[in-house]
């Protein structure tokens, strides 16, 4: 598996993250084969959050991986807190303290490799955030910080607090949405892909070694669904189609390799539970599409070259 550098955190991670937000769909059996078969193709960093089915996906997975120190040691961990479902987000000192030592309980660990914030607080004040990051780093139950959703100014207010690098930003990512891209394709411009609504966020990260963490990479919309074999996108999906039988691989393989072909070095976050269907984007991993392929698709999708 492709290795990537995961922000200043000076951790090496596979390219292919395996998101945990649908894990207890599956049966317990079937759990512990996927998790067994992720481990043989390198795919060892696991993405979680507190909410996921209520923080049962969580002990979910600890069951179904078997957690033990030696296991431990082979994995990497991140998991997310912040969002009180239907109620408000929460980033008080108070908040994070108690929900890091739910996800260490569940996950049957005594720390977090990353610990991210689960989308922004309208109500942070940073200056308690930077409290409870000190404290949970001095502990030894986070190693590293990022943040999930979060734009370039909200990065920055809570870095001027912090003294820990962020190191992660979770944004929603696929050829379809694209936003982070098109704000800077198109600007100068009038069209609606010229407005700005990640505030340069793809730019700020680069500069600022933050890896972007992308999720629902195959999604077009908010969860409206896949891409993917979809009559909504037939030229992106002819295009797909001739790419996967140019290079011997699936469609699936082919739209997780044009968002690992961006210079940011992005890590995907695969949210399926199938062996089959993970195999097809870790193959992403080993493809490195022509900048005219990765333009095509662009195109496809329906953006624009001004």
């Amino acid at each position: 598996m492709k290795q990537i550098p995961l922000g200043k955190s000076g951790l090496q991670v596979p390219a292919i993250a395996v998101g945990c937000m649908r894990i207890k769909d599956i049966s317990l059996k079937d759990a512990e084969r996927f998790l067994d078969e992720a481990l043989s193709m390198g795919c060892n960093f696991f993405d979680h959050a507190d909410i996921y089915g209520g923080g049962e996906c969580e002990s979910f997975f600890a069951d179904a991986v078997h957690m033990s120190p030696a296991v431990r040691g082979k994995i990497i961990l991140q998991s997310k807190c912040g969002i009180v479902p239907g109620v408000m987000y929460d980033f008080s000192k108070e908040h994070i303290l108690s929900s890091v030592d739910g996800i260490l309980s569940r996950l049957k660990t005594d720390y977090l490799d990353v610990l991210a914030l689960h989308r922004p607080d309208a109500l942070m004040d940073p200056e308690e955030v930077a409290e409870a990051f000190d404290l949970l780093q001095a502990s030894g139950k986070v190693r590293h910080f990022g943040v999930s959703n979060q734009k370039s100014s909200q990065m920055q207010l809570l870095q001027k607090y912090i003294k820990q690098p962020l190191v992660v930003d979770q944004l929603q990512f696929s050829v379809t949405n694209s936003s982070v891209i098109q704000s800077g394709m198109e600007v100068n411009m009038t069209t609606d892909g010229a407005v700005d609504r990640d505030d340069s966020v793809l730019d700020y990260c680069r500069l600022n070694d933050i890896t972007i963490q992308t999720w629902s990479p195959f999604q077009y919309g908010f969860f409206e669904g896949t891409f993917l074999n979809n009559e909504k996108f037939p030229a992106l999906n002819q295009v797909m189609d001739e790419l996967a039988s140019k290079y011997g691989v699936t469609n699936t393989t082919i739209a997780a390799a044009w968002i690992l072909r961006h210079p940011a070095k992005m890590q995907l976050i695969a949210g399926t539970t199938k062996v089959s269907r993970l195999s097809e984007i870790c193959r992403a991993a080993d493809i490195t599409l022509t900048r005219e392929e990765w333009y095509r698709l662009y195109l496809a999708a329906g953006h624009m070259l001004p």
